[in-house]
């Protein structure tokens, strides 16, 4: 909104470049998150709605994670606030990808609320079930791939998938396109969820991958940079930067009060939405195997959970000492901020390599 009236004036044209709205709706996210979330735990603590670590199996997580009992949860409310509002300010909001990635967040977090308020309010509730989640991020998956798979048809590298570094090898997915996006959206989404498992863990390597492609899709939406680094040029695609510099103000907004120890947990609400958008805006800028190495620890941990369930099933034995992968350190003895502060530097160090890759 504010960069359709300040871009119209012709004495303001610094609102036209994306450098300057990114830093913009940077820092208006952030704050937005600072000033909310400040209000939103008080409120939450008033209303009593916090998380109930007693429901898992394991009795050593239970033990583990004790003093975290009744600790405010459905923070994620504050960092969809954050980034939609900012977002709204300060992005072309006639631009088809950023209407995209919006309606994803929306999809998305609602789906995540309901999740988080079945747990809070039936007792022994374990939030939607496993099936119910998926039927409802696969028909995300599939509006989304249906829609750029028509978009993108008209064009060349449309349906190909760009492998790094490999800069001739393209291979042309066709129509499995669709399903290769929707495929991607519920494994980025539920990948997301599985790392929310620490405080600051996810929320931190997402401010991390945010920052990676809001200089990837900046890159991928100039014709000059593009080309020279030969990725392929997606028209409107620069716009995403300026939202992703909105997911990274609103991330560190909430990482000032879901830092170790934890005032409120980004929830279901908050982890399946940032996921989401995570990989869309990967998918739009054509870099999705890319996306595999920026969100490397979330791919680790969403296949911890899926080489150790498979596995038991198979042999009766397991691979780690729990899973997700962070939980397998914590059984080792690993302090908390230990784990997360190393996950969050091979999360910085996969961000830097992927650009190189570029």
């Amino acid at each position: 909104m504010l960069y359709s009236l300040f871009s119209s004036i012709n004495s303001l044209e610094i609102f036209k470049y994306l450098s300057f709205r990114s830093a913009l709706a940077a820092f208006t996210a952030f704050f937005i998150s600072v000033f909310l979330g400040h209000w939103f735990i008080k409120k939450l603590r008033t209303l009593k709605v916090g998380e109930d670590t007693t429901k898992t199996d394991s009795e050593e997580l239970k033990r583990m994670h004790f003093d975290k009992k009744n600790t405010p949860t459905m923070g994620g409310i504050v960092v969809i606030v954050s980034v939609f509002v900012s977002a709204l300010l300060w992005c072309n909001i006639y631009n088809g990808f950023v209407l995209l990635v919006m309606f994803t967040l929306i999809w998305l977090g609602a789906l995540g609320f309901i999740d988080d308020y079945i747990k809070l309010t039936q007792k022994n509730a374990a939030g939607l079930t496993d099936v119910s989640k998926l039927l409802f991020q696969s028909a995300l998956g599939l509006i989304l791939g249906l829609i750029l798979y028509f978009h993108f048809n008209k064009f060349a590298w449309g349906t190909q998938l760009v492998i790094p570094f490999i800069k001739d090898f393209k291979p042309d997915l066709g129509p499995v396109y669709i399903l290769v996006v929707a495929f991607f959206i519920v494994v980025m989404s539920n990948a997301v969820n599985l790392t929310d498992g620490l405080d600051g863990l996810a929320i931190g390597c997402s401010i991390i991958a945010g920052i990676a492609f809001a200089v990837i899709a900046y890159l991928s939406g100039r014709v000059d940079f593009s080309n020279y680094l030969k990725i392929p040029y997606v028209q409107g695609s620069g716009e995403l930067s300026v939202f992703c510099a909105s997911l990274v103000g609103g991330g560190l907004g909430f990482l000032w009060y879901n830092c170790f120890p934890a005032q409120v947990f980004m929830g279901d609400t908050g982890s399946l939405a940032v996921g989401g958008i995570l990989g869309l805006v990967s998918i739009i800028v054509k870099q999705e195997v890319l996306m595999v190495v920026v969100g490397g620890i979330f791919i680790a941990e969403i296949v911890s959970v899926f080489l150790q369930r498979y596995f038991y099933k198979i042999t009766k034995k397991r691979i780690f000492r729990c899973a997700p992968l962070h939980h397998h350190f914590q059984f080792k003895g690993w302090p908390e901020t230990k784990i997360t502060h190393r996950f969050w530097i091979v999360s910085a160090l996969l961000a830097l390599f992927s650009l190189i890759l570029l």
